[in-house]
């Protein structure tokens, strides 16, 4: 059987944590932002946590485990 490939798109949007969590970007960060306010900014530029739900998800877009 030959080898998974990783999916480039999850490639460039996700990155594992040491502890094996997976960081995201928040939306709603690119454009529009003249109404958005200046905490509301702020807080988006963090990064978040994968949701336990959408884990398997893309691990397997990621092909980390099985």
């Amino acid at each position: 059987m030959p080898k998974m490939k990783t999916n480039s798109a999850a490639k460039k949007r996700f990155t594992l944590t040491a502890t094996g969590k997976i960081k995201r970007k928040h939306a709603y960060k690119n454009h529009i932002l003249t109404k958005k306010s200046k905490d509301r900014k702020k807080r988006l530029v963090k990064f978040a946590i994968v949701n336990k739900a959408d884990e398997g998800n893309v691990k397997r877009l990621l092909t980390i485990g099985k």
